[in-house]
């Protein structure tokens, strides 16, 4: 039986449901969009006025991170009180904030208010993102879920995709703040179709938990604030990096010990003892460590390296983006056809393979094909690992709290993509040092960073001109090395998953010895998605 007294048969979700599904992954994809579209704006930000706000190296760093530290800092809290007011209520208000936050950005005349407007965005954006996933939980059935998860999980990598696309194509026509202003009509046509077409659904009125929520947004703020710190600096030695990271762990540990101990906790801690829920959570973390960590700096390889333009660039991640909207949704049919555990881990050597191309085949002049392919089967290995990773977190949870559940796989997500960057962005950095020093020792030390430090002492004349060639020449093959160094690491990190695939995922249903019907509808397993 299912929630409600409906049997399987009889429930048959919101009649409204792939309407109200549409509207939320509108809703999602100018979240995730925003993401991605800043990245090609950079060279333009960092122009004086009026062509830019005449930005600095730290002001562009922290025009994206306030993004992402407000975003992931407030995204439990968040799933949390969306639960108790109201999951559309919750939408609605994270639209509206999302909105004039963006309509603040474009018009912003200062480094220092873009970068207060788009952690502003952050804000608007982690009231958003749990209430999609929670609110596709509350109108679908139980049978039609995953496929609508895999459409969302699809709409993920389309707007990560096209961000730098959109992007690209609105700087060459149009000034800087096109790229906010964007998100306004969006905006405005998800807040009226949201009023329109979706319910209003809550979870559990039971003593609000502010303490433990308390804990998750300190905890989380620090522990991400310190791992962007470790990303730009390329060094974990610093005290503000090491300091925050001790802090945000020691807070995070006081956040668990606190849900453990009141009876009207925000996270259940019990859920982890299943342990279907807690692979499926590290899998997410996993798989997003290695992923963001890498394809931050393929972004660098194609414009630096290649001497692609951002539309150009954004047109080559533009596969990925495809095969994650064509093969998401049809990943449930393949876990039930083939067992959770053999599609996971093919899955991953399909993710692995991106790693290994970077690793072993990039070079200054690698078939563009071979990045489309690349790309191309990176999303079909992601559309076939995360939808199911996802719908077995999801499930594990009560739908009274479907936004505890949403906003636990997506911090896993942020946390996960944002240490990938700082780890594997550290492994980076040591490696690029090192060949670079050997390689060019004319080259400043301050330009010795990263390619980008280096390109920009080519540009400003620090390097003599006789010796620009060579530095050039130098700076190139550094950098390839370095991400061959890097791609091996992340390789190390997706070999992990696939253990942890191997032990705790499920193989093929046996019909005979399912459990019975009661038992399936309280915990779902990974081969029912």
């Amino acid at each position: 039986m299912v929630p409600g007294g409906q049997s399987p048969a009889e429930d048959k979700g919101h009649p409204r449901r792939w309407a109200i599904l549409s509207v939320l992954v509108v809703s999602l994809i100018v979240v995730v969009l925003d993401n991605t579209v800043l990245n090609v704006a950079m060279k333009t930000l960092a122009a004086p006025a009026p062509e830019g706000v005449g930005a600095s190296q730290s002001d562009l760093a922290w025009m994206i991170n306030s993004y992402t530290l407000v975003f992931a800092g407030f995204l439990f809290a968040f799933g949390v009180i969306g639960d108790r007011v109201g999951r559309k209520r919750m939408l609605l208000g994270g639209l509206v904030i999302f909105g004039v936050a963006s309509l603040l950005s474009a018009y912003a005349s200062t480094p220092d208010q873009l970068i207060w407007y788009r952690a502003l965005m952050g804000f608007g954006a982690a009231a958003m993102m749990p209430s999609t996933l929670s609110m596709l939980r509350d109108v679908f059935s139980a049978k039609d879920f995953p496929k609508a998860l895999g459409i969302w999980t699809g709409a993920v990598g389309i707007g990560g995709a096209i961000g730098p696309i959109v992007g690209g194509a609105l700087l060459e026509n149009f000034w800087w703040g096109s790229v906010f202003l964007i998100n306004v009509p969006i905006v405005a046509f998800g807040i009226v179709a949201i009023l329109i077409l979706a319910p209003e659904s809550k979870g559990r009125q039971a003593r609000p938990d502010l303490v433990g929520m308390l804990l998750s947004v300190i905890g989380l703020v620090s522990l991400t604030y310190g791992i962007i710190e470790a990303g730009d600096r390329g060094t974990w030695g610093d005290i503000e990096v090491w300091g925050t990271i001790g802090f945000g762990v020691l807070v995070m540990i006081g956040f668990v010990l606190w849900e453990r101990s009141v009876s009207y906790a925000s996270l259940d801690m019990k859920l982890f003892k299943n342990s279907r829920f807690s692979a499926s959570s590290a899998i997410i973390a996993l798989t997003f460590f290695g992923m963001m960590g890498l394809f931050f700096f393929m972004t660098f390889y194609i414009q630096i390296v290649r001497g692609y333009s951002p539309l150009e660039t954004g047109l080559l991640f533009l596969p990925m983006g495809a095969a994650m909207l064509i093969f998401a949704p049809a990943s449930n049919a393949m876990v039930q056809r083939f067992g959770a555990k053999a599609v996971g881990i093919v899955a991953m050597l399909l993710v692995i393979s991106n790693f290994l191309i970077s690793a072993l085949v990039l070079d200054i002049d690698t078939s563009v094909w071979v990045l489309i392919a690349q790309f191309a089967i990176t999303g079909i290995g992601m559309s076939n690992l995360m939808p199911p990773a996802m719908n077995t977190l999801m499930s594990s949870v009560p739908k009274e709290q479907a936004g505890v559940g949403s906003a636990l796989a997506n911090t896993l997500r942020q946390v996960g993509g944002a240490l990938g960057v700082a780890v594997l962005g550290t492994v980076m950095a040591q490696a690029y040092r090192s060949e670079i020093s050997d390689a060019a020792p004319q080259l400043p030390e301050a330009a010795r960073s990263d390619i980008s430090t280096t390109y920009g002492a080519l540009e400003s004349g620090a390097v003599p001109p006789e010796a620009a060639a060579a530095v050039s020449q130098a700076a190139n093959e550094s950098f390839l090395t370095a991400l061959h160094t890097t791609a091996y690491a992340a390789i190390a990190v997706a070999i992990v998953g696939i253990i942890v695939i191997a032990a705790f995922f499920p193989g093929k249903a046996r019909k005979e010895t399912q459990a019975p019907e009661s038992e399936r509808a309280t915990e779902p397993a990974l081969s029912e998605v």
